[in-house]
């Protein structure tokens, strides 16, 4: 079962970029971890979902909704303090969370789930010749 105790272990020991997860109080990593599990179970239904696949993504949307990146993500185009900083967003990123999911999780899924197709973020698409 996923947890925050879990989930601190996992990404302080396999996660290169940890800042951000490890700046969120309990409460929002509470809500990653949920949000992650539950968008993981929707995005691949009928496979089994690692915990450490989990924890990858929630080390990625701890840093995609740091307090930074969240308001790019919310559709800020540039802000500034004066004489601190100024920080101009390029590109908010994907509003569907499951765009987000980071390769390593699906290749742990797949690792997961041998004899079954493996998973991925591509979906199919109809073309006519």
């Amino acid at each position: 079962m996923v947890n925050v105790t879990d989930a601190n272990v996992y990404i302080n020991a396999n996660v290169i970029d940890v800042e951000d997860w490890n700046d969120a109080d309990e409460a929002k990593k509470t809500r990653i971890v949920n949000v992650a599990k539950n968008t993981l179970a929707k995005q691949f239904p009928g496979v089994v979902i690692p915990d450490n696949a989990v924890y990858e993504f929630c080390a990625k949307l701890a840093w995609v909704f740091n307090d930074t990146n969240r308001m790019a993500y919310q559709g800020v185009a540039s802000m500034s303090i004066q004489g601190v900083a100024s920080f101009t967003f390029k590109d908010a990123g994907p509003k569907d969370l499951a765009k987000l999911i980071p390769q390593t999780a699906i290749d742990l899924i797949n690792e997961a789930n041998p004899g079954l197709p493996d998973v991925s973020l591509t979906a199919l698409k109809w073309t006519v010749m």
